[in-house]
């Protein structure tokens, strides 16, 4: 019966999980389609070098290559271990080879740069990939050795050493590793110790190969007979061999004389390779050491050098120890007062996102920077400098010039009397002061100077802000500007250090105003005026220029046209000549006709018929004579009229070059 029931209760519950699937189902297919959506393309699947996946995939290839270098010359030269261990070195073998294949189809779907934009056409990724020298290293060392076993039998590991060369993989990750650690010193030593861990162990087994050669407790230099019980031990074997290797390589304590030319040779080749073990590692403490040493020099200032200055000029102990004291608080405490030159070689950009992190919740307290935009509370956290005050030392003194205000970080400050003793207030963690004195507000009855005595008491940590980068910063904002000084005036109306302001003043300050921009105004018109001078000269230049083109063009033309010139004055000066002839001639005869008439009346009739009919025939020939002449004059006027307009009909050009000549 019990079983019945718990059947029932088993098939009950299943039912209502597939009823709520099926409700599931019908109420979020939109959900269901952006799963669908964001299922991985592995057709189109590319890696970027810079991704999380492409790091881990290559710490991961630490491991296969570094079982090859360490295991394959084990298994050769300790054949016990190879007998004994067979079926799980052969499948750690080809486990390897997994590994290996699987990187190179990523190097197939590794993505590049290209102007700054990740390339993830396959087809070029292929090519790529296919050109580059490490394609033809990755294929060698996939070339299937192995069936070499079927030829020298299973139990030679040595066939698989193409493996080797794949070793460019660890270097490539080693070194990614040593860029992204935190602790990059630590990690060279590790690494260094590692090669050296490697060069040993493939000396150990070279080591018992050759006394394998030789004979077992042949001579004391060989390893012992492995018939005694205390060596026949593989881990005794290893072990024996590691350390024998590692008195060799390191020049530590006294090793057995060689006896035969091989342990002659083997032992040569040993001391070169320690000599240049020797200088790796000195040289590589020393990189770490100095490393070190820069890191300090620019975390903190060079202690020495202030040391030696103080000795030279023969400073006070008392002073001297004040300065050792603020030195050592900095090293212990781990106290950065140089910020800005550690990160100066980074962009702007991340500047600005790390002294965010940092110093922004520390300015965010300040009341007068409270409710202001963002932009300028970045802009003013990069102008910010740490500074430590030991305990007893003055921040600031009243009566002196306010440059900077201060915000404290860490520790606690005191306003004490003048006498340096009576304390009023005492400021911690997140107050601030100073900041009157550098906002310049008009009516500020103590102008920019300090109006109390401030103290550290403890070791104290401040950030200082200057005036000048404050009004800098600020220029570009003139919102938050006024902002500032309204929130001053009324700190300083409720201190009672502002003085009222008259309506004249505020009359004068808006003259003055009008005047700045009238100069503004004025300095643009002349710069205006002065370009367009320096165009109208330019283009006069240009104009004398084509002028002179122009008179060079023309120098063969001057005697034709001054030719023609003379012949037109001439003929005009003839003309005139004609009229002014003709105007005269018809004047007299004018005259004559009019006086004739009193003639005849003063002769009477009784002159004779014949001499006046042979005078009137004498006139009328006379007549006759002058009408010939007007026509003829009448005629060339026609003429100099018809030139006229057939010079003015002439083509722009030669007229333009006639003016150009006689100017």
């Amino acid at each position: 019966m019990n079983t019945n029931r718990w059947a029932r209760l088993f098939v009950w519950q299943r039912m209502n999980k597939n009823d709520e699937g099926k409700e599931n189902k019908e109420q979020n297919p939109k959900e269901k389609k952006k799963e669908e959506t964001t299922k991985i393309n592995w057709k189109e699947w590319v890696t970027d070098p810079s991704e999380e996946f492409y790091y881990t995939w290559l710490q991961i290839m630490i491991l296969p290559i570094c079982y090859n270098w360490v295991i394959i010359i084990f298994r050769t030269c300790f054949y016990a271990i190879e007998e004994k261990f067979l079926a799980v070195w052969l499948t750690l073998d080809y486990i390897c080879d997994l590994f290996f294949v699987l990187d190179t189809v990523i190097g197939f779907r590794t993505g590049f740069l290209e102007q700054g934009i990740l390339v993830r056409d396959l087809s070029i990724l292929k090519t790529r990939y296919q050109r580059s020298p490490r394609f033809k290293w990755d294929i060698a060392s996939l070339l299937p050795t192995d069936l070499l076993y079927l030829k020298l039998g299973i139990h030679t590991p040595l066939v698989r050493v193409n493996r080797f060369l794949r070793t460019g993989r660890l270097n490539e990750a080693l070194d990614r590793m040593e860029t992204r650690t935190s602790y990059p010193n630590t990690f060279r030593v590790a690494k260094l110790m590692l090669y050296i861990f490697v060069l040993i162990h493939w000396n150990a087994c070279v080591y018992f190969s050759l006394s394998n050669y030789i004979g077992f407790g042949a001579d004391p230099w060989v390893y012992p007979n492995i018939s005694n019980p205390e060596f026949a031990s593989t881990r005794r074997q290893y072990f024996y061999c590691f350390w024998f290797s590692t008195l060799i390589l390191t020049t530590v304590g006294d090793t057995p004389t060689p006896e035969r030319e091989e342990e002659y040779l083997f032992l040569i080749a040993d001391m070169l390779i320690a000599v240049l073990v020797f200088a790796s590692v000195v040289g590589s403490m020393g990189d770490v050491i100095s490393s070190l040493r820069d890191r300090d020099n620019v975390f903190f200032p060079n202690h020495e050098l202030v040391k030696g200055y103080l000795r030279s000029r023969r400073i006070s102990k008392e002073l001297q120890k004040r300065v050792n004291d603020w030195y050592q608080h900095l090293h212990i405490n781990k106290k950065i007062t140089r910020e800005n030159e550690i990160l100066q070689h980074l962009p702007l950009t991340l500047q600005t996102a790390i002294a965010v992190s940092v110093h922004l919740p520390t300015l965010s307290k300040v009341t007068i920077f409270q409710n202001c935009e963002t932009s300028l509370l970045e802009q003013l956290v990069l102008k910010l400098t740490p500074q430590v005050y030991s305990p007893g030392e003055y921040v600031c003194k009243k009566g002196d010039v306010g440059h900077e205000m201060y915000i404290i970080k860490e520790g606690k400050l005191a306003v004490v009397a003048d006498d340096g003793v009576t304390q009023f207030a005492v400021l911690g963690d997140g107050n601030f002061f100073g900041e009157i004195s550098i906002l310049n507000i008009k009516g500020n009855k103590s102008g920019n100077r300090r109006t109390a005595n401030i103290r550290s008491i403890g070791h104290s940590d401040l950030f200082s802000l200057s005036k000048e980068d404050l009004t800098e910063t600020l220029l570009e904002y003139p919102a938050a500007k006024r902002l500032l000084e309204e929130k001053g005036r009324q700190i300083l109306t409720k201190m009672g250090m502002l003085e009222e302001t008259d309506e004249a003043e505020g009359e004068v300050e808006k003259t003055e105003d009008k005047v700045k921009r009238l100069e503004a105004s004025l300095e643009t018109l002349q710069t205006k005026l002065a370009r367009l001078i320096a165009e109208l000269e330019s283009t006069a230049r240009k104009m004398m220029q084509r002028v002179e083109q122009l008179e060079l063009q023309t120098e063969g033309w001057e005697g034709i046209v001054a030719e023609g010139a003379q012949g037109e004055i001439e003929e005009r000066e003839k003309v005139k000549e004609r009229e002014i002839g003709d105007g005269k001639g018809e004047g007299e005869e004018e005259k004559e006709d009019e006086e004739e008439p009193i003639v005849e009346g003063e002769r009477g009739e009784g002159d004779g018929g014949e001499e006046c009919l042979g005078e009137k025939e004498k006139k009328v020939g006379g007549n006759e004579k002058r009408v010939k002449e007007k026509k003829e004059t009448g005629e060339e006027l026609i003429k100099t009229e018809t030139e006229d307009q057939e010079r003015d009909e002439r083509p722009v050009s030669t007229t333009l070059l006639h003016r150009v000549l006689l100017w």
